[in-house]
């Protein structure tokens, strides 16, 4: 029967082996801890779980730290450990037998004398395997047996001994098994019978804080993204963090070292290369070494880059090795990143096949095989930029120049493209390259030079480069304002695409919508605003997804500044607000496309005297960087203008509107509401000629709210015919909005005034109140002169103003008081629309992120929105708010 011996004295190691050669007592040893070492609770925690299970397997990298863990925790235990640590030699089952034995013994566990060693070195019997199962079946409290770097023991019939004494074992054996590899056990059979507890090397990576507590511990203290960017760069890898540790400890800036150290030249490489590379065979090594120059690889880009056949099965086991090979899934692979740094170093200096060339490999493979993306990054780096820039134009991935996803990593790989790269593939690119940066002239040149790099090519062969650079010419119509030059890149396109397969397209369908956002935003300069909606809006039903999010924003932008000019306010400010919401959900940052939209939104604040407001939403538009088109130039010194002019800074809005906006051919609209604009401001300084002789650049034409606001000049002029003229001659079917046939109606009720028919003229401004109430459009009856404001004050007239033209009456259940001076924090400006829904959602105590996500806006929105209605009720906290705006009957 077995016995365990209790006395503190370790037995002397003083047997041999079956071959007669002395037993080791090193192999016995618990690894000695460095002084650094630092205890990880976590693990220690999952190891306890090995007192439950038969079977503990702690696998993982070279230098994971899997043997330290084991051994501080082995160390801990007051039940009988016996630690082996495995040796090649022990491939003969006799020789491995015997030393497991001898390790029971100096553990304290004494076994019968007829099991005390092997009869033979080559082989053990069944019978000797019953008799050491029988022994350890006894053991209370059972022994626990640590085998470490058990990878060493590839033997497969020393493994399957090890089975069957574990199985009949009992509780008597609680195995922990160490290694780089997992066991040749039959692991699932453990697994689903719950007798199996598992620390892999995923769950060994150290996390940041314990990275930093391990620096510490090395008497480094470091900031905390120094601390996460060594992690992210090692992995949380143990010996690649302490290497890193006690070098950084010897440099005069440890805090730099651990951010730049060259991975190549360091303690690091030096560990990798000699316990993973050069222990492998030279075609594992070569193999290693020309996959270092990929992110993740495939067994046959392995062997298109080795010129091999069997990269399968040897990438396999590397992976079951844990030799810094990962599986990906789907059998594509990769290598730990560090590795892969120090391995692309040792690649260069022993150079088995030249990098490029590696590259060159790997880019025709990738491209073969329906990867351009990642054919594109190793045809750069093979310097090989023909080949890259065909890889773009081909693939049609063009678009992603403009479309935010990938355009700071296209234009920071192509800023490289050698200056003597030739050809349409070439010159495409570098026209997107310079269009994208805003730099028209020499992006048209590059463009040019690709037109006639292509009017000598196969038309069928070269079908995506063509549609590519009728996509570029759409762009460039747009920042020239060319709306001819916009349908005839519509109509290449069109055949471009004939010859083009559905997959690819379906594939990009930021093409479609980035080419239909261009072309309606130059058929919008030209004021031919049905067929711009109908692009705009064919641009704005693209597929959804963040490929086609910023032209889909674009397009809802522009849409939103056709329904502001066709005198639709409200339709105007929920497709601006989708525009943005479309930015914000898409995560596209300055490029999200919310400059026109916000503009829109100013103009609308402007329209209803939310001046505040307004200012605000055209800070917003400055903010997001507007694409170099005249259609958002013009809105800009638009907004900008009339908002000087609602403040009552005449000169401004004068110094604004006369800002010169480059475009290839006049827009009707732009030019007609800057002019009118100037012709306002100097009729109202008492200058009617200047005032005339600006209303005579005012295009004409078929646009109504052009033709309103010049009625509305000449009859200031004192030309009440011709602006009365000017109403009647406008087509009864165009689709003006409330914004425009107000002022008509103003207009008209103006001229009934000056005619001396009082009654008429109070009809019409009534007729005006009933169709501005609901839009809230305060500006046009204020910039309307004198002559209204008896017609407000009057009895019948004064009801449709309240509220929201003019203050509103007391309440009846009010007591009437003393007369003295308002209370400066009653007498509120008017509140938006959009501050009174922010007001209603906190009166439903949410917080700003849900109120932002409820209204499709940001938080930063939110939060301006909550300041400027705070400044309006005279209040600083949220509660007050609510408060207030219910004594004033706001909410």
């Amino acid at each position: 029967m077995a016995t365990i011996d209790g006395s503190d004295a370790q037995p002397a190691v003083t047997g041999v082996d079956p071959l007669g050669a002395p037993l080791l007592r090193t192999r016995f040893a618990l690894p000695a801890r460095p002084g650094t070492f630092m205890r990880r609770e976590r693990l220690v925690n999952h190891l306890e779980q090995a007192h439950l299970t038969p079977l503990t397997t702690v696998n993982g990298a070279a230098g994971a730290g899997k043997s330290l863990l084991v051994a501080d925790w082995a160390d801990g235990l007051r039940c009988p450990v016996a630690w082996l640590t495995a040796d090649p030699a022990d491939q003969a089952p006799g020789v491995f037998w015997a030393y497991l034995l001898e390790s029971l013994r100096t553990s304290g566990v004494s076994l019968p004398e007829h099991v005390a060693r092997p009869p033979a070195s080559g082989q053990v019997d069944r019978t000797f395997l019953t008799r050491v199962a029988a022994g350890l079946s006894t053991l209370d409290p059972p022994v626990i047996v640590v085998l470490d770097e058990y990878e060493r023991v590839t033997a497969p019939e020393i493994s399957e001994q090890m089975h069957f004494v574990l199985s009949h074992a009992g509780n008597g054996l609680r195995l922990v098994l160490v290694g780089r590899n997992e066991p040749l056990l039959p692991l699932h059979r453990y697994r689903v019978a719950g007798d199996l507890t598992e620390i892999r090397n995923a769950e060994l990576a150290f996390t940041s804080s314990e990275a930093a507590a391990l620096l510490e511990a090395h008497g480094l203290r470091v900031a905390e993204n120094a601390v996460c960017a060594l992690v992210e760069r090692t992995e949380g890898w143990a010996a690649g963090l302490r290497l890193c540790a006690l070098a950084a400890r010897q440099s005069p800036d440890p805090e730099q070292y651990l951010k730049e150290f060259e991975a190549g030249r360091s303690t690091v490489a030096d560990f990798l290369l000699a316990e993973v590379l050069w222990q492998r065979p030279p075609e594992i090594q070569d193999l290693l070494l020309r996959v270092s120059v990929l992110e993740r690889f495939s067994p046959d880009l392995a062997n298109a880059l080795t010129g091999r056949a069997d990269a399968g099965p040897l990438l396999t086991e590397l992976h079951r090795e844990n030799a810094f090979v990962q599986d990906f899934g789907d059998s594509w692979y990769g290598l730990h990143p560090l590795f892969a740094e120090i391995l692309r170093a040792h690649l260069r200096v022993q150079q088995p096949c030249p990098e490029p060339e590696l590259h060159r490999r790997a880019a025709r493979w990738l491209r073969r095989s329906g990867f351009p993306r990642e054919a594109l990054v190793h045809g750069a780096a093979a310097d090989d930029w023909e080949f890259a820039a065909d890889t773009v134009i081909d693939d049609l991935a063009i678009g992603q120049f403009f479309t935010g996803a990938r355009t700071d990593e296209l234009s920071d790989l192509f800023s490289r493209m050698a200056p003597e790269t030739t050809g349409s593939s070439a010159n495409l690119v570098r026209a997107s390259l310079e269009l994208s940066h805003h730099d028209l002239d020499r992006g048209l040149a590059h463009l040019r030079q690709a037109g006639e790099d292509l009017a000598v090519a196969d038309g069928q062969d070269r079908a995506a480069a063509r549609l590519s650079r009728a996509v570029l010419e759409a762009l460039a119509a747009r920042l020239t304002g060319s709306p001819d030059r916009a349908e005839a890149a519509a109509a290449d396109a069109r055949e471009a695409r004939r010859h083009i397969t559905g997959s690819l397209l379906d594939r990009h369908p930021e093409i479609t919508a980035l080419l239909r956002t261009h072309v309606g935003s130059a058929l919008l300069w030209a004021g031919r605003f049905d067929d711009a909606r109908a692009a705009l809006a064919a641009a704005a039903a693209s597929p959804a997804g963040t490929a086609t999010a910023l032209p889909r924003a674009e397009a809802l932008g522009h849409l939103a500044l056709i329904e502001h000019l066709d005198g639709w306010p409200g339709r105007a400010e929920r497709t601006a607000a989708a525009a943005i919401a479309e930015g914000v959900r898409h995560s596209l940052g300055p490029r999200g496309g919310s400059g026109v939209a916000s503009l829109v939104l100013a103009a609308v604040a402007v329209d209803r005297d939310e001046l505040d407001e307004a200012r605000t939403l055209l800070g917003a538009a400055d903010a997001a960087p507007l694409p170099e088109d005249p259609v958002a130039w013009a809105g800009r010194v638009l907004v900008t203008a009339r908002l000087h002019w609602a403040r009552g800074h005449a000169h401004a809005a004068l110094e604004a509107a006369a800002r010169e906006i480059r475009a290839a051919v006049p827009s009707p609209w732009a030019q007609g509401h800057l002019a009118l604009l100037a012709s306002t401001v100097h009729l109202a300084a008492g200058r009617p000629e200047e005032a005339a002789r600006t209303l005579e650049t005012v295009p004409a034409g078929r646009l109504p709210a052009v033709t309103v606001e010049a009625a509305k000049a000449y009859l200031g002029l004192r030309n009440p015919a011709r602006a009365l003229g000017m109403l009647d001659r406008l087509p009864r079917e165009a689709p003006t909005g409330p914004a425009v046939t107000v002022r008509a109606t103003l207009v008209r009720a103006q001229a009934a005034h000056h005619a001396g028919d009082p009654d008429a003229a109070g009809r019409l401004v009534a007729a005006a109140l009933v169709q501005a109430r609901r839009e809230r459009l305060r500006r046009p009856f204020l910039e309307a002169g004198p002559w209204i404001r008896p017609f407000l004050r009057s009895t019948h007239l004064q009801q449709l103003a309240e509220g929201w033209l003019t203050p509103g009456p007391r309440h009846h259940h009010e007591r009437p008081t003393r007369p003295r001076s308002p209370d400066p924090s009653l007498v509120v400006e008017e509140l938006s629309e959009r501050e009174r829904d922010v007001l209603r959602r906190l009166a439903r105590a949410m917080s700003t992120e849900e109120i932002a996500e409820d209204l499709h806006l940001s938080v930063n929105t939110v939060k301006t929105h909550l300041k400027s209605a705070y400044r309006k009720l005279a209040v600083n906290r949220r509660n007050d708010a609510v408060r207030r705006a219910r004594e004033l009957r706001v909410l």
